[in-house]
């Protein structure tokens, strides 16, 4: 059963998002064709609804459920958005994610502000041209308005993953991140060397990651092996060298350098007989 309502959300979710295109551009549609069209998304909602019911009473979680419902590339995108959203309000409200207990913290997005203020900006121009032009047209005035305030938080919300969500050194692990879609993990005894080096070109190879921030990266880390650093739908994507930028090159290459030739705590003392 939920084999079948999955594939049938892959067909029904399409033809809506059609469909309101069609609207958009102002294209005459037989009511007979929107009320069938709808009326199947409200069966496909209620399938749902009560699948997951279903499989929450079998005893699988919240998740478990979620994840037999809907297809992984759709969870993985969803998340990442509510992410995103999650993020603006952890920028104003200055609450960095993930920096609790961190032995170091390597804010990164510092030289990308100027370039996503001014993208926003224009975004918010362009919203209030269109606003203005297409006011003859209700409908059309309303989806576009919706897509073009969408398209103004999605910008800034990138830019708020980023401030929000900085390079943190804890408990033996680096952990590095840009923006809400990428979040790798690496041990430290996984790390074979570090350089400090700004690189302005990075051309794309198989098994390098490149996190670059205004268009460059200051410190190179290479590893003993290769890490999983999975791609924005789920696919795998082992590395074995990573890029990254953060404000403050010098202190993310001096704390990992520190990190990984800090000597092993002493023994304590033996045992009394």
């Amino acid at each position: 059963m939920t084999v079948f309502l999955r594939r049938l959300s892959w067909v029904l979710l399409p033809l809506e998002v059609v469909l309101v295109v069609r609207l958009a551009g102002g294209a005459p549609l037989p009511g007979v064709v929107l009320g069938v069209a709808e009326a199947l998304v409200c069966v496909l909602l209620l399938a749902e609804a009560l699948a997951y019911l279903r499989l929450r009473r079998r005893g699988l979680a919240r998740r478990e459920a979620v994840a037999e419902l809907v297809p992984a590339p759709v969870l993985r995108l969803l998340g990442h958005e509510l992410r995103l959203f999650a993020s603006l309000g952890r920028w104003v409200a200055r609450r960095p994610h993930g920096t609790a207990g961190a032995d170091g913290v390597f804010p990164h997005a510092r030289d990308q502000a100027a370039l996503m203020y001014g993208f926003a900006f224009v975004c918010v121009v362009e919203t209030v041209g269109l606003s203005y032009l297409l006011a003859r047209w209700p409908l059309v005035h309303g989806i576009v308005l919706v897509l073009d305030v969408y398209t103004v938080l999605f910008v800034l919300g990138l830019h708020a993953a980023s401030a929000t969500r900085p390079h943190v050194l804890a408990g033996g692990v680096l952990r590095l991140r840009q923006a809400a879609h990428v979040d790798l993990r690496i041990p430290l005894d996984r790390i074979a060397s570090v350089r400090r080096e700004t690189l302005f070109s990075h051309e794309r190879a198989d098994g390098e990651l490149n996190l670059a921030v205004g268009a460059q990266t200051s410190v190179t880390v290479e590893l003993t092996g290769p890490v999983d650093a999975p791609r924005l739908f789920g696919a795998p994507r082992p590395v074995r060298v990573v890029r990254v930028h953060a404000d403050d090159p010098q202190a993310l290459y001096g704390a990992l350098t520190r990190a990984r030739t800090a000597p092993s705590p002493a023994p304590g003392p033996p045992p009394r007989a």
